[in-house]
Formats: structure tokens, C-alpha cells, sequence
């Protein structure tokens, strides 16, 4: 595959209900500000949020799907949570080549989520391995 900085790829998911109750039993993370409209209603939110990890993960299927895609093995990622994420948000997962490393076949991308209304809600850096050309990891 040829990759080069500044290559860019995106994907959009609007979260649900259901996402947050599945992340919540996959995580095992039932924070009540995720859980219990209730409960969620009286913090500075006002209602429910995301967990901040569902909304990471919405990169980590553009990076291992889309770019630099299948085959690649996630290495590192930063995390800045700035905005919270609420059930009905339609979240764009985004990722631009930053650096390429050829020798050591490591990608540096920037990484952001933004929502409907271009919110910036995470943003951070990835460090992506790809697989040698025509082998597998």
C-alpha cells in the first residue's frame, strides 16, 4: 500500500442507546453518568453521556478499516476528552498522516472525533505498524 502524509479518511456513527448499554456490559464501566438517566440529570451535563472509550473506539475502526487499514496493528494513542458525547450525537472519526516511518513500517496520524455541528469532542495521535508488503503480521 502507498500512504503519504497528509492522507486523510473519515467515517461518521450517530451513538445510541443500545451502544452505550452494550459498551457499558462489554467495559463493565456502569458509571452512573452513563447509565442512569436519573442520576445523569443532576450533573453538569444534564443528561447521559458516552463513555469516552466508545467514542475512541470509533477510531479504532477507521484505522484498522479504513487507513491505514486492515492488516495494521494499533501502537500508541493520545487522548484529549474536550466535549461530551450524548445519545443521538452523530460523531465523525477522523485521521490524517502526519509521519511516515518506512524503515520501521510505523504511521504517526492525528486523530480527532467531532460532532454533527464540527464540535471537536477527543482529539490525539495514533502510532499505526503495517505489515510488510504482501505478508501478513
Amino acid at each position: 500500500m502507498n500512504f503519504f502524509v497528509g492522507q486523510k479518511a473519515a467515517f461518521s456513527r450517530t451513538v445510541t442507546e443500545t451502544d452505550i448499554v452494550m459498551f457499558a456490559g462489554l467495559s463493565g464501566d456502569y458509571n452512573p453518568v452513563h447509565v442512569d438517566q436519573e442520576y445523569a440529570g443532576d450533573t453538569r451535563f444534564g443528561q447521559r453521556i458516552a463513555h469516552g472509550l466508545l467514542t475512541t473506539s470509533f477510531l479504532s475502526r477507521l484505522l484498522g478499516m479504513e487507513l491505514p487499514g486492515k492488516g495494521s496493528v494499533y501502537l500508541e494513542q493520545t487522548l484529549k476528552f474536550l466535549k461530551p458525547v450524548f445519545i443521538g450525537d452523530t460523531i465523525t472519526a477522523s485521521a490524517e498522516i502526519l509521519e511516515i516511518d518506512p524503515e520501521r513500517g510505523i504511521l504517526r496520524l492525528e486523530t480527532i472525533c467531532r460532532k454533527q455541528d464540527n464540535t471537536v469532542v477527543l482529539q490525539g495521535e495514533a502510532k499505526m505498524m503495517m505489515p510488510k508488503e504482501g505478508t501478513k503480521i
